[in-house]
């Protein structure tokens, strides 16, 4: 069996208790590995379809999380560790998307790369970016037998580093 290495991110990772906290981690490693960034920006909960985790509409500052993938997410995961780093890869995806990567499997390999460059090869973060959310959470895209709410939920706390005007 391997080493397990853990990295400093990592064990940041297993320290988040909410979506601002994980999404503060996503924009330090992006930043690290890109050396790029954005402010401003809101997430949206919502009831999507089942085969999509999340979105970011071009030129908005909001990112839209399914709700129900979340659920099923939470449901299924035996660890916070997996809830985390099912998170880290949605918000990671959809950063990357903010930050004018609008090619999908330009994206993909992105989150892949920055996954394991900072949290390690085997982290289930990585592993979830690398074979998708559905093999570690087998409930994921399945249809849920149900209208979907025209309810949308906005996360508060989210993202902390608005910059100001005023210098």
């Amino acid at each position: 069996m391997g080493v397990r290495v853990t990295t400093e991110a990592a064990k940041e990772l297993d320290q988040c208790r909410n979506f601002g906290d994980v999404f503060e981690l996503v924009k330090k490693t992006v930043e690290r590995s890109l050396g790029q960034r954005r402010s401003g920006l809101m997430l949206y909960l919502a009831e999507l379809p089942e085969q999509i985790g999340a979105y970011h509409a071009v030129g908005t500052n909001g990112i839209v999380m399914n709700k129900l993938a979340l659920d099923a997410v939470t449901r299924s995961a035996r660890t916070l560790r997996q809830i985390n780093s099912y998170v880290y890869s949605i918000l990671l995806h959809e950063y990357i998307h903010s930050l004018g990567y609008v090619d999908e499997a330009q994206a993909r390999k992105l989150v892949f790369e920055i996954s394991k460059e900072n949290l390690g090869e085997d982290h289930p973060a990585t592993e979830i970016a690398h074979r998708g959310p559905a093999e570690m959470f087998p409930g994921i895209g399945e249809p849920v037998r149900k209208e979907h709410s025209q309810n949308v939920e906005i996360v508060t706390d989210f993202d902390r580093s608005t910059d100001s005007y005023i210098k």
